[in-house]
């Protein structure tokens, strides 16, 4: 990257984007990152950045923009790894409204009185994004809703530009903020505000991964509506961006592919870079690492049902997982003190 070799490194004003994939408990492993980022490397840097995330990467972002980001960070750390959805009677695993009851208290009880800073940072600007659903899935329904997504999964499947017709992109920007330089890629994309009304709603609403959570309807200042998780449309926000030369999209992710949509899985010619990541630093971890965790894997939210009967042991494996992500940090603190341009790799 012509950005990285023309300085020898990466200066924090180099930072124009941040985005953050959607993921579950796969973004577990971005927070530490996240504390060395926001908490520290960032701090006293004056210089606009644009933050925008999808499902769990809208609440790291959002987290990143209060007042005091690192101990806001750790407590989300804690508070995610920690969460527990006791199933009702006779049930394997909690409802969808359960969960999303569960939740929308945990945003309450998270960003209550920290809200105002997070629209109002003074250089950290906030985009959440949601998907807004259309044709059967502008209403959520025991038939219509999986019908719904089994045409979206089959009309994405012959091109991304056809899934405008089931879930229309939603980036969410508080009012006051620059408009995101995202470049247009042929998905429709509608721009909100987002405001003190809608905050905890459009968080919840870019969250509410289908059939696992209700989607959220009608939220404050957009269209009325049913919105998904905003991962639908954009899993890890494969984007193109306008900026100048020596500015770079800074990407903490989970894994080196960054796939445009979550029903985008599947199709692995999809995930291959492409021109609009020539100005991103992915910041991954290495697959042989991977294998080492807990489980040989990233934490995922199947683990929910794996330690259905067994919460400790999930907190366990998901704690020692995250304590091992504390070397992803340390690493990129190394390099960014003593660059080593041996180590970045093509996408």
């Amino acid at each position: 990257m012509a950005a990285l070799h023309a300085q020898g490194g990466l200066a924090p004003e180099q930072v124009r984007v941040i985005p953050a994939a959607a993921g579950g408990p796969k973004g577990l492993m971005l927070l530490r990152l996240d504390q060395l980022i926001f908490g520290d490397w960032l701090k006293n840097s004056t210089a606009p950045v644009h933050l925008v995330g999808a499902s769990i990467g809208a609440w790291r972002m959002a987290t990143a923009c209060m007042a005091d980001p690192l101990p806001a960070i750790q407590r989300l750390e804690h508070d995610y790894i920690h969460q527990r959805f006791e199933p009702q009677d006779g049930r394997r695993k909690p409802t969808a409204r359960q969960v999303s009851e569960a939740f929308s208290g945990s945003l309450q009880a998270f960003y209550e009185g920290h809200v105002q800073d997070v629209l109002h940072h003074p250089n950290r600007f906030l985009h959440v994004v949601v998907s807004q659903g259309q044709s059967l899935l502008s209403q959520s329904g025991a038939v219509r809703t999986p019908l719904g997504f089994a045409a979206a999964f089959l009309a994405n499947a012959v091109s991304r530009r056809h899934l405008n017709h089931w879930l229309q992109r939603g980036i969410v920007t508080s009012e006051q903020t620059p408009a995101l330089p995202v470049r247009d890629d042929g998905m429709v994309t509608h721009r909100w505000p987002l405001s003190m009304d809608n905050f905890m709603l459009t968080v919840r609403a870019s969250c509410s991964i289908p059939f696992a959570m209700e989607p959220v309807q009608n939220i404050p200042g957009l269209p009325e509506g049913t919105y998904w998780d905003g991962g639908l449309t954009d899993y890890h926000l494969h984007w193109g961006y306008d900026l100048a030369p020596d500015e770079v999209v800074l990407y903490p992710h989970f894994q080196r592919a960054v796939i445009p949509g979550w029903l985008d899985k599947s199709w692995r010619r999809r995930h291959a870079a492409t021109a609009a990541l020539d100005q991103t630093v992915v910041l991954a971890p290495d697959p042989a690492w991977v294998a080492q965790l807990p489980g040989g894997k990233l934490p995922d939210r199947h683990d929910f049902v794996t330690f259905a009967n067994d919460f400790e042991g999930r907190v366990n494996a998901w704690l020692s997982a995250v304590n091992q992500s504390q070397q992803l940090a340390d690493e990129w603190q190394a390099w960014l003190q003593k660059p080593d341009m041996r180590r970045v790799e093509p996408l």
